[in-house]
């Protein structure tokens, strides 16, 4: 049943945070910046009104999911941190004395309360919507740019994972304990994952008792291995995401993952954001960035962006919209679109097929400076196309090759070829830089490189609440530099 929690519990003790936490604590300025009751509106239909135990107020679940990412904590590392941190319970509305959820809860509120929620755009469009109310965000310019997420589980297996982990726990251990090897059990030799989920229980059993473990080191090992085993007992023929997929970082480094497509404003504010698995392309997704930022209250002008947004359809879409595309054109990609499902991936210079691959190798054909077009042509794994789902009608059987060809047209895109050569375009490229140092923020300051959970629903949340937490600090900012 969900009951109205007030805005603070009262007590006798509340007096305290006006005297411990000082005015300009950043939790302090994001209350006093954001009304969160947008969040119970938006979440009260997925609670029981009227029968059942008294639930916990959505508005400070949400909350203990901002200071999460804020502060870039496992789940029991932030409710042991509440314990003790007034400046926590304040932000969640707590009273100094009052008892903490369980780190359980948290997973549960993921899975039962977000799970039907479009809370990526939501969170977005309420942060920007803040950054106009304070009259913070002017410009007219979108930077876009795309930003890789490696799966939590990465290209290991529920075994492994845990192996890796355990491991991590044990050394951090040995430091401090000589005898602790003669206590563990001995390790599994075999490819088990009962067997390795027993001895892993075992680990966490002895060194729970040990003195050292509320060592901050020994503790937040400890609390990320229970972590993957509660992931891996809930649903461990997902400990391999199925969602994630291998994306390039160049034509000769991946990784398993995801991506988010991201727009953001010259005063570094995302307007929009967009999450893929990884071996998704950037440029298909500038309209959708575009549009959204629009609803979200920009008046688009003008877009930043790399090579990989100067296909025919982007330059096309902006001409068509009066907004000025500021890429350079990409010879392999920008004079005409691919066929459906066939998309670049300009980190690896390479085509993708619509099964994932990536092109092995290309070469360019036709000679330079003639009238005739010029091609290159992109060649595939045949081993790969035998066995590929997608192969009636890409791959004919018995063949010694597949190729995916792209004529360059170099009359095409005249204009933007004259339009990247002036002064002005050169000026304003510049400027894309920003949105690096962002992705940079996202990754380092908030722990987006790595996902919190499998899934793309998982992904949603982690870069719905990232996102969120990293614009409000940026709007408190900027009115402070006003």
């Amino acid at each position: 049943m969900l009951k109205r929690q007030e805005e603070l519990v009262l007590s006798t003790h509340t007096e305290l945070y006006d005297i411990l936490i000082p005015e300009d604590h950043e939790l302090r300025l994001i209350l006093e910046l954001t009304d969160f009751e947008f969040v119970y509106e938006e979440l009260k239909d997925t609670y029981c009104l009227v029968d059942g135990r008294n639930a916990i107020d959505p508005i400070r679940m949400f909350k203990y999911l901002l200071l999460k990412v804020i502060y870039k904590m496992s789940d029991r590392d932030l409710v042991k941190r509440t314990k003790t941190d007034l400046a926590f319970k304040f932000f969640l509305g707590m009273a100094p004395e009052e008892e903490v959820i369980n780190p359980s809860s948290l997973t549960k509120f993921r899975r039962q309360r977000l799970k039907d929620k479009n809370l990526l755009d939501l969170l977005v469009a309420k942060s920007v919507q803040i950054a106009v109310d304070q009259d913070v965000l002017k410009s007219n310019t979108l930077i876009v740019d795309a930003t890789h997420t490696v799966s939590r589980f990465n290209k290991k297996s529920p075994v492994e994972i845990l192996r890796n982990y355990s491991k991590n726990l044990r050394n951090t251990a040995y430091g401090l304990d000589d005898e602790l090897k003669a206590k563990l059990p001995s390790k599994t030799t075999i490819t088990d994952l009962d067997a390795e989920k027993n001895y892993t229980q075992e680990v966490i059993q002895i060194i729970e008792k040990q003195p050292y473990v509320r060592i901050p080191a020994v503790a937040e090992a400890l609390n990320m291995l229970k972590e993957k085993l509660d992931d891996i007992n809930v649903a461990s023929v997902e400990s391999f995401d199925e969602d994630a997929r291998i994306g390039h970082k160049s034509a000769d480094t991946s990784y398993l993952g995801f991506k988010t497509h991201l727009s953001m404003t010259i005063e570094r504010l995302i307007t929009a954001a967009v999450i893929t698995s990884g071996e998704k392309g950037d440029g298909p997704y500038l309209q959708e960035l575009i549009e959204k930022s629009e609803a979200n209250g920009v008046d688009v002008k003008a877009v930043l962006g790399d090579r990989a947004y100067s296909g025919k359809e982007n330059i096309d879409y902006t001409e068509a919209n009066e907004i000025e595309l500021y890429s350079r054109l990409n010879p392999q990609i920008s004079n005409g679109a691919p066929r459906k499902h066939w998309d670049y991936n300009k980190d690896a210079e390479r085509f993708v097929c619509p099964a994932g691959h990536l092109a092995t190798r290309k070469a360019r054909t036709g000679k330079k400076n003639q009238n005739s077009n010029q091609s290159m042509t992109y060649y595939f794994d045949i081993e790969k196309c035998k066995v590929c789902p997608f192969s009636e009608g890409c791959y004919k059987p018995n063949a010694k090759s597949k190729t995916y060809r792209v004529t360059i047209l170099s009359d095409t895109h005249l204009a933007q070829k004259e339009f990247q050569e002036t002064e002005h375009f050169k000026e304003k490229i510049k400027d894309r830089y920003m949105i690096e140092a962002k992705n940079d923020e996202l990754k380092n300051r908030h722990g987006y490189n790595v996902s919190q959970a499998n899934g793309l629903l998982g992904m949603d949340i982690q870069g719905a609440t990232t996102i969120f937490a990293v614009n409000l600090k940026r709007i408190i900012k900027l009115r402070q530099e006003k």
